[in-house]
């Protein structure tokens, strides 16, 4: 997969630079949004909290594709400006046992509050 950069713009209301580019993926399947984030990561020299993949938009028939990513300055601007789809959509999957302990916390709290209800 090769990102190549065609557009660059600052951004100063939103506080961030916006990032055009093209995606060649020959004999590859469509890339997905964390890849794209982490190549574009190593490329623009940036934080992966701080990059945002907005879009990939697939050319028909080609292994070629048209993408969107927003660099921000700081972790509060992403916070507050990106909705918490996109956000959730450019996050790294969790591993299994970060995804176990999740469930071992949730259902400690359900019991604490079945035992609240009962008292």
């Amino acid at each position: 997969m090769e990102i190549e950069i065609f557009e660059e713009k600052e951004n100063k209301i939103f506080n961030r630079n916006e990032v055009r580019f093209y995606i060649n993926y020959e004999g590859e399947a469509t890339p997905n949004i964390i890849d794209v984030k982490n190549r574009l990561v190593a490329q623009l020299d940036s934080k992966k909290d701080l990059v945002i993949v907005d879009t990939i938009d697939p050319y028909y028939g080609e292994p070629k594709a048209l993408g969107y990513a927003k660099v921000y300055a700081t972790k509060e601007d992403v916070e507050y400006i990106e909705s918490e789809s996109v956000l959730l959509k450019n996050q790294e999957p969790e591993t299994e046992e970060e995804a176990e302990e999740a469930e071992e916390v949730e259902e400690e709290a359900e019991e604490e509050a079945e035992e609240a209800e009962e008292e």
